[in-house]
């Protein structure tokens, strides 16, 4: 592990940066079951941190191992984006506390940001643009599930970051999530720094187990933890 402040920051999106009240997990299941799944809970938390139409493709297979078909899948995927889109809309997401301002240092010093997510594009926009992290203005670069070959635990939307922002070593990325896939990922690219953060989906204990370099109660940590010093941003 470097102890060298990274070149790059690979952040997931909900739970991690943005609190999205994890209305998806919710609407996860409530779409699931609209179409003849029964998740349970603990089901759910299985998915967590995963691409959304690979979740539920799983959740709709059968239990002889059928999958559901290409048209069913893409309907499916619609609804849960207009079941989303609705709960967004009544419960619009919110940048975690001193997540903006952390990002804004980090940027500062020279790292480059990047999020990650199981979002699709249509969603992560929306999310975005809720928060007012457009363009390039807060991160340098967004990566989505859809973009690559297979979400979390693959390491394939760090490997897409890196490679847009010009990123070779890979001891010199940091990648941080609230869920065990996010940890996952990072093990398996191979980086510097896998960071569980306290301020999503999952607790101390359940990141506790799976191998990191680092458990911090939130993202705002990182400036700190590099010797960073913050940057106040406005949030008009």
């Amino acid at each position: 592990m470097t102890t060298l402040p990274p070149d790059l920051v690979v952040l997931d999106i909900a739970g991690t940066t943005v609190d999205e009240g994890q209305h998806v997990y919710r609407v996860l299941g409530e779409t699931a079951k609209a179409y003849g799944a029964n998740p349970t809970e603990a089901d759910i938390a299985r998915w967590h941190g995963a691409a959304k139409h690979e979740a539920l493709k799983a959740l709709l297979t059968a239990a002889d191992g059928t999958p559901p078909s290409a048209e069913l899948l893409a309907t499916v995927i619609d609804d849960f984006r207009s079941r989303l889109a609705a709960a967004y809309a009544e419960h619009p997401p919110q940048p975690l506390p001193g997540v903006p301002e952390a990002l804004a240092a980090l940027r500062g010093a020279g790292i480059r940001v990047a999020l990650t997510t199981g979002f699709d594009h249509d969603i992560v926009d929306s999310v975005l643009n809720a928060v007012g992290w457009q363009g390039d203005s807060v991160v340098d670069a967004v990566i989505c599930g859809s973009d690559v070959p297979a979400g979390r635990p693959a390491p394939f939307m760090i490997f897409r970051a890196m490679e847009q922002l010009g990123v070779t070593d890979v001891a010199r990325v940091l990648v941080a999530g609230d869920t065990p896939r996010d940890l996952e990922a990072g093990v398996n690219a191979g980086v510097g720094f896998v960071v569980g953060v306290l301020s999503g989906a999952s607790d101390a204990d359940e990141l506790g187990a799976f191998t990191h370099t680092h458990l911090l109660p939130s993202v705002a940590e990182l400036p700190a933890f590099f010797g960073i010093e913050a940057i106040a941003v406005s949030l008009s």
